[in-house]
């Protein structure tokens, strides 16, 4: 029996355009499905095709609305469950609430921990997501998860831009991202740097203390996760400027972009910021600095592996 006998791949709303990428390096249909949304804020799915006996494969991101998407997510797994599925794997290029990983103050949920268990609820049999923010997330779920690292797609778009010519140097915008930040600096056989990041309020206002590391002279790349002000990003391109870097770029995993992230990235010392395509339901219309890489040859590899029961190690190597 071929893979396509077995395996079908379906998008949520939240993933179209993705979905189809991954269906056009797999060499398969999308599936077909709908979701009709009530005049309440209802969602309705329905899968459009026989999948009894199937292993299905959901891509489904939760941004922009996180709730709805969410929602729509576990909808479809419960969907697939009931119409006699053999297995779903849920492909969520970013996953919302995964800051929520800890009880942190008092009186608060731990969101990644009820989202963990909603999914396993509705029925996921596999997770795979893309550069989770807590690792330990992971943790939550008694299923297997595979995070997924976006470096390998965004170093190679940093090689196309010739961004490795011996005088580039990775910087990471704080110390809690200098482990990740030295991946890509290997990758791309530079040094790093890392900005000492002091956060002033709950609001989100900060300063830059020190840029660790030499940066005069040289091309730096600023990499992190993700990024919704654009807060960050900014304030260490500042400080990277004052100290005499000669150009700056920057990489995210997931651009969560508001209005203020892109007046903030237009004004910045910042050349270009290269984003993947995890999340496709943005609000805001993105700036002329922003390039999408796409990261569907990549989930297309991992569903291929995932099917053929071999290992997906390999694609955590830059």
């Amino acid at each position: 029996m071929s893979m396509s006998d077995e395996m079908l791949v379906f998008s949520g709303s939240a993933s179209t355009g993705l979905g189809t990428r991954i269906c056009a390096h797999l060499g398969l249909p999308c599936g077909k499905g709908e979701v009709i949304r009530y005049a309440d804020g209802n969602l309705f799915v329905r899968v459009l095709e026989n999948v009894r006996g199937r292993h299905v494969y959901l891509v489904q991101s939760t941004a922009y609305p996180a709730n709805d998407n969410f929602m729509e997510l576990l909808f479809w797994i419960d969907a697939f469950k009931r119409a006699s599925s053999l297995s779903v794997t849920a492909v969520v290029p970013y996953f919302s609430y995964q800051k929520g990983d800890k009880k942190d103050e008092p009186r608060v949920s731990i969101r990644a921990r009820v989202c963990a268990d909603a999914l396993e609820a509705a029925g996921a049999s596999r997770i795979v997501t893309l550069d989770l923010h807590a690792p330990q997330i992971q943790g939550f779920f008694k299923i297997p998860v595979d995070d997924l690292y976006a470096l390998p797609a965004i170093v190679g778009e940093l090689r196309e831009m010739q961004l490795a010519d011996g005088n580039v140097v990775v910087v990471s915008p704080d110390v809690g991202f200098a482990k990740k930040a030295r991946r890509y600096a290997q990758a791309l056989g530079a040094p790093l740097a890392i900005a000492d990041k002091q956060r002033l309020d709950l609001a989100g206002a900060m300063t830059i203390n020190e840029i660790i590391g030499d940066v005069a002279g040289k091309t730096a790349v600023i990499v992190d996760d993700f990024t919704i002000s654009g807060g960050t990003l900014v304030e260490v391109a500042a400080a990277l400027a004052e100290r005499g870097a000669r150009a700056i770029y920057a990489a995210i995993s997931h651009g969560v972009f508001t209005d203020e992230a892109m007046r903030r990235l237009d004004e910045s010392a910042i050349r270009k910021l290269l984003v993947t395509d995890s999340i496709e339901t943005q609000p805001v219309k993105l700036s002329r600095k922003v390039q999408v890489v796409s990261v569907a040859p990549l989930l297309a590899e991992a569903i291929r592996r995932i099917h053929g029961r071999e290992s997906i190690s390999v694609l955590f190597e830059s």
